[in-house]
């Protein structure tokens, strides 16, 4: 049963005490009558499915004046002051005339400027209640407006992204098809097939990993993982790409430290790490990658010297498809999802993924997991402790 036809059922006997009862701004009042032996009264009852109520509830009497809302009503707007929103107020007014159900937005028209996450979609439904009395009943719909334009852009970079190696690969045939005769050419073409097909796979792939990852729970079967062993396998993905780039990467001294987790996807969120600061760094600069415990967190971090990212745009890196730099990206092979499969990989192990960036002199990403229990391995290999015991450099010149 709808908290309208509760009020519905109770309006005919309950009015005078509901105007007495719980009025804009207040959340007690003394009951219109006494409470029976056997407990509250059903004012009390109507008042207090108000009050629990996560939608925002107002009733209007027959002059379309408020007489009763609850708190929600106030912080979703239908109610200003003692008044209802004007949009709720005309609604009201033709459901009194009409008798019948009407839908209408009431969503803030200035939330445009206002600061911090409030409500930006309210979608209400005013029904009458006999008497001319009606309800506005209003419920925040933000999340779910939010989530369907995040499904609508998702959908729109995929096909777009999706459909430039495609268009590569479709032109570079019919170049190959036409220099059929000329060894040459179609060896160049044909290379470039081959780096268009590479390009769309690794976005398939990063698209696959993503949707496993977003939205998902945290990790239900964790093992225990030896970071230093996380670190250098991520190295060893990135070692030919640092070595093409001159890119110098340097370790702190094995850490011995513990972490519950997925091992396989803390090498791919390390090694996306890795390969942006490579991609974005000038040729023979310095990538270093450190490792620590911090308040029960193993903080893993790789600073380069790179261009930097300005502030207006460090909030968004971790979105989908985002890119600074549309040509740069396309030419380092970028798709766009690596960091955030960063962020979703870090946040489905608890955890979290954090940005320093100053441009022109660099950036640090930190990927924070919680540590397992026991901060240091006991029996960590000595060949892993040997290759790491002094800072390690991966291409370039030490």
């Amino acid at each position: 049963m709808t908290l309208a036809v509760v009020v519905c059922t109770a309006i005919g006997t309950l009015m005078v005490g509901l105007v007495g009862g719980f009025l804009i701004g207040r959340r007690t009042g003394t009951p219109a009558t006494p409470p029976s032996p056997s407990g509250a009264t059903v004012a009390d009852l109507v008042q207090r499915v108000m009050l629990s109520s996560h939608n925002g509830v107002v009733l209007l009497d027959r002059m379309g004046d408020v007489v009763l809302a609850n708190p929600p009503a106030v912080e979703l707007g239908l109610v200003q002051g003692s008044c209802p929103d004007v949009r709720a107020a005309k609604a009201a007014e033709q459901v009194r005339n009409t008798g019948e159900v009407v839908h209408v937005d009431l969503s803030p028209l200035d939330h445009g400027a206002r600061s911090g996450r409030g409500p930006t979609a309210v979608l209400g439904e005013v029904r009458p209640l006999g008497d001319g009395y009606t309800v506005i009943d209003a419920s925040d719909e933000s999340d779910a407006v939010r989530l369907e334009a995040t499904r609508r852009d998702f959908v729109a970079n995929v096909s777009h992204e999706l459909k430039t190696p495609v268009g590569a690969m479709a032109l570079l045939a019919e170049a190959v098809l036409d220099a059929a005769d000329d060894p040459h050419e179609v060896h160049r073409f044909g290379t470039k097939i081959l780096s268009e097909a590479n390009r769309l796979g690794t976005l398939v792939t990063e698209l696959i990993a993503l949707s496993r990852l977003q939205g998902a729970e945290r990790l239900p079967e964790l093992a225990t993982v030896e970071v230093d062993k996380v670190v250098g396998e991520a190295l060893n993905r990135c070692r030919l790409a640092a070595e093409s780039a001159n890119i110098r990467i340097t370790l702190d001294p094995p850490s011995g430290l513990l972490l519950n987790g997925d091992a396989t996807l803390l090498v791919t969120a390390l090694s996306n790490l890795l390969d942006n600061a490579v991609c974005y760094s000038r040729p023979g600069s310095p990538v270093s990658v450190s490792r620590r415990l911090v308040d029960g967190f193993v903080e893993v971090a790789v600073t380069d010297r790179g261009l930097g990212i300005a502030a207006e745009h460090q909030e968004r890196v971790f979105e989908r498809f985002f890119r600074i730099d549309q040509a740069r990206s396309r030419s380092t092979g970028g798709t766009g999802l690596g960091l955030a499969i960063v962020k979703h990989v870090a946040a489905n192990h608890g955890g979290a993924v954090t940005l320093w960036s100053k441009p022109g002199t660099g950036s640090t990403f930190t990927l924070r997991i919680p540590a397992h229990p026991k901060a240091a391995a006991p029996d960590a290999s000595q060949d892993a402790v040997r290759a790491l015991s002094t800072p390690e450099y991966v291409g370039g010149s030490p």
